[in-house]
C-alpha cells in the first residue's frame, strides 16, 4: 500500500486533513499530516528566516525519519512549491506528487510570481502592512470558497499569519523529480485562481482532474477528495 504524506497550504497546519486523512487510513493506507515550521502548532517556530527551504527540509526529514516508500506526496496551495522541492531531493522515495489547486513552479521560480498578478499584488500589500514587512495575514475565508458557517467557524480560529519568505524564495531544482509522475487536482467552485497552474501541469502531460467544490477541498469535500486521492494512487 502507499504511505500518504499530505501537505497544507499558507495559514493551515496538519490538522487541515482531519476529515480526509481517516479515509485514508481506512482503505490500508499509512498516512502523514506534518505540520510546516512556523504555522499552526509550530507557530512557536516562527520568524522572518522561514523559507521554502526550510518547509521543503521538514518534509524531507518526515519521509527520511519514516523511511517511507511508494510515497504518495499531495501539496496543497503554497505546498505545491513544497512537493516540488522535496521531489527533486527524494524522488526514488515517491511513487507520485499530487497537486491540490497547487503552484507548479520551476526551477529559479517563486510562489508569488505564479499569482495573477492582481492578487500578487494585495499579497504584498498586506504583508507591507499588517503582515510587519515579513508575514502574510490570514486571508478571508469567503474568497477561497468556505461559506459553511460550520466549515467557517473550524477553520477560523486555527489559522495563523504565514511567513512570506516561502513565497519570495524560488524553488532551486536538479530536475531529478521530472520522474516522478504528477497529477493536478483543480478545485472549480471558486474564482479559480489555480487554473493558470492547471493549464501549465496539462502541458506538461500530467493528467488534471477537478472537483466542484472551494479551494479548501479537505475541508469542504473530504470524501470526494479522498475518493479522487485513492484512484490516482491506484493508477
Amino acid at each position: 500500500m502507499s504511505a500518504f504524506v499530505l501537505v497544507h497550504g499558507a495559514w493551515h497546519g496538519g490538522w487541515v486533513w482531519q476529515r480526509v486523512a481517516p479515509l485514508l487510513r481506512a482503505a490500508g493506507h499509512e498516512t502523514h499530516t506534518p505540520t510546516l515550521t512556523g504555522v499552526s502548532d509550530r507557530a512557536h517556530l516562527l520568524n522572518p528566516s522561514v523559507g521554502l527551504g526550510t518547509h521543503v527540509e521538514d518534509v524531507v526529514a518526515l519521509i527520511e525519519a519514516y523511511d517511507l516508500r511508494d510515497v504518495v506526496l499531495v501539496g496543497h496551495s503554497y505546498a505545491g512549491q513544497v512537493v516540488t522541492g522535496v521531489a527533486d531531493r527524494v524522488a526514488d522515495r515517491l511513487a507520485r506528487r499530487v497537486h491540490l489547486d497547487a503552484f507548479v513552479g520551476g526551477d529559479g521560480e517563486a510562489a508569488i510570481d505564479l499569482l495573477p498578478g492582481t492578487i500578487a499584488h494585495h499579497y504584498r500589500e498586506s504583508v507591507a502592512g499588517p503582515g510587519f514587512g515579513w508575514l502574510i495575514p490570514v486571508r478571508d475565508l469567503s474568497v477561497l470558497g468556505v461559506t459553511e458557517e460550520n466549515d467557517v467557524g473550524w477553520l477560523t480560529p486555527r489559522l495563523t499569519p504565514h511567513p512570506w519568505l516561502t513565497y519570495t524564495e524560488p524553488l532551486r531544482l536538479t530536475r531529478k523529480g521530472d520522474r516522478v509522475p504528477a497529477t493536478f487536482i483543480e478545485c472549480v467552485g471558486w474564482m479559480r485562481v489555480f487554473t493558470p497552474q492547471a493549464e501549465r501541469a496539462a502541458a506538461r502531460g500530467w493528467p488534471v482532474f477537478e472537483l466542484p467544490t472551494g479551494h479548501e477541498a479537505m475541508v469542504t469535500a473530504p470524501a470526494e477528495l479522498a475518493e479522487l486521492l485513492l484512484r490516482v494512487a491506484a493508477a
